[in-house]
This record gives structure tokens, C-alpha cells and sequence, in this order.
């Protein structure tokens, strides 16, 4: 019996050569080829009718006062000025009973 040939189309694409290595050496891990993989997350865009992970952007870092600018710095103590005006505070026994409470610290 004759088979069908398999129809494919070609997607180029651009990535860093350090995350492709990384994807590589994960892929092989599995045994899914880079094609495969690519397919796949194709095949879950369609059925989900959209990108099939969660996006969002990453949570906001702590301030680090050492690699500040003076503006910086003086903008993250209005901040707290501001919070501080606006009743935007909990008191130190508060937090220390939740943290009692709640971790038993």
C-alpha cells in the first residue's frame, strides 16, 4: 500500500544561541527533536486558541540601594513618605503577631 507523503511547511525563526543550546540539550534529554518541539507548541496555540502557558511580567525586585541614582533613591523615599501620609502603613506589633500566627515566629 502507497503512503502518503506528509505535507510541511517551514518556520525560520531567530533565537539567542544560548537558549537554543539549553532547549537542545533538554529536547534530547526527552527525545523530541527541535522540530518536534516547535510542532507541538504550534499544535497547542491552535487548540488553545492562544499562547498555551501563562504570560505575565515578572514580579517587581527589591530595591538594591547600592546601584540607585540619588533620583532613584529619593523617589523610592517619597514613596514611602507617601504611603506613610496616605495611612498606607501597618504597625511593627502588627506584622510581628501575623508573623507569630502564622509561622510561629
Amino acid at each position: 500500500m502507497a503512503r502518503a507523503a506528509t505535507r510541511t511547511a517551514n518556520v525560520f525563526t531567530r533565537v539567542d544561541p544560548e537558549t537554543k543550546e539549553q532547549a537542545e540539550a533538554i529536547l534530547n534529554q526527552l527525545g523530541i527533536p527541535m522540530s518536534n518541539a516547535i510542532g507541538m507548541f504550534l499544535k497547542q496555540v491552535v487548540m488553545q486558541r492562544g499562547i498555551p502557558f501563562e504570560m505575565k511580567l515578572p514580579a517587581s525586585v527589591p530595591a538594591v540601594i547600592g546601584s540607585m541614582t540619588k533620583e532613584q533613591f529619593d523617589m523610592e523615599l517619597q514613596k514611602g513618605m507617601d504611603d506613610i501620609a496616605a495611612g498606607r502603613v501597618i504597625p511593627a506589633d502588627a506584622v510581628e503577631a501575623e508573623m507569630k500566627s502564622s509561622y510561629g515566629v
